[in-house]
């Protein structure tokens, strides 16, 4: 299993390498639902479908696109990064593991920053729709981890250590930069979950008994890997929508999307300034 695993990544990593020669990043954003408009202030170079990478799922989502792209920043031309526009989620059917391959892929190609995005239902009562947050530590609550079975040895630890998933210097850089651009920003905590089903107004008064500020279907995983490969991890929730029993209205993948749209303005703001420092 390992060494199949290990082949899959090796594969995707000669395909990309094929299109992309030898980016001069070290860099990638990964785009969580409706979060197309954070490519504004980029020039796409190069891109390529996931379905024209091996052992890469198709991703079958509204609003995630299904390529990698290869970005100048409109600031800096010089600067390059890469985009995972739209990810893989673990209630479409895949394992972990495969949640996890573009990270694995990556880092593989020199990437050492990751910058997670997603849409998110807020949980804690000061967090409104549109909000930006910075993730300043996760929950687990995916049933598993895809860390689970054969360690890949060369890309990690066996029992790799959590207690700072998400970078402390890049969550105080983010708050900075958000400050001189005038961008508001908060911070909490972000709880995993599995979906697709939205919680239910008893799960989330649970969640937010156990420490949580907003929900959502993915990132962790992503998190998770990515520090077990020693990357430095940045991540970014926007609210989308109050979680269950804390609003009136019933739940959407269309309002998701379309609040998210309305709030990456800001945020792409805040990235594309951060982008420029890695």
């Amino acid at each position: 299993m390992q060494l199949d695993f290990d082949k899959r990544i090796q594969n995707a990593t000669k395909a990309i390498r094929d299109v992309f020669s030898r980016p001069a990043t070290t860099t990638v954003l990964v785009l969580g639902s409706g979060f197309e408009r954070t490519l504004a202030d980029m020039q796409i170079v190069k891109e390529l479908s996931y379905s024209a990478i091996p052992g890469f799922p198709v991703t079958t989502v509204q609003g995630h696109a299904g390529k990698l792209l290869l970005c100048n920043l409109s600031k800096d031309p010089q600067r390059q990064v890469f985009v995972l526009s739209g990810r893989f989620h673990f209630y479409e059917g895949h394992t972990l593991q495969e949640v996890t391959l573009p990270i694995r892929v990556l880092h593989h190609l020199g990437v050492k920053h990751v910058i997670l995005t997603n849409a998110s239902g807020g949980i804690r009562k000061d967090l409104e729709v549109g909000d930006c947050m910075v993730i300043r530590d996760h929950i687990n609550l995916m049933e598993s981890s895809p860390l689970r079975g054969p360690n890949l040895d060369e890309y990690g630890s066996r029992f790799p250590d959590m207690s700072e998933v998400y970078d402390a210097a890049l969550r105080l850089q983010a708050f900075q930069i958000a400050e001189q651009v005038g961008v508001s920003l908060k911070e909490g905590v972000y709880i995993g979950v599995v979906g697709p089903q939205y919680e239910t107004p008893a799960e989330i008064q649970m969640f937010r008994a156990m420490g949580a500020d907003a929900v959502g279907m993915s990132t962790v995983p992503e998190a998770i890997v990515a520090r077990h490969q020693g990357m430095r991890v940045l991540g970014f929730s926007i609210i989308a929508n109050k979680a269950s029993g804390l609003t009136d209205k019933p739940l959407s993948h269309d309002e998701v999307v379309t609040n998210v749209g309305r709030a990456t303005a800001d945020l792409g703001k805040v990235i594309c300034e951060i982008l420029t420092t890695l």
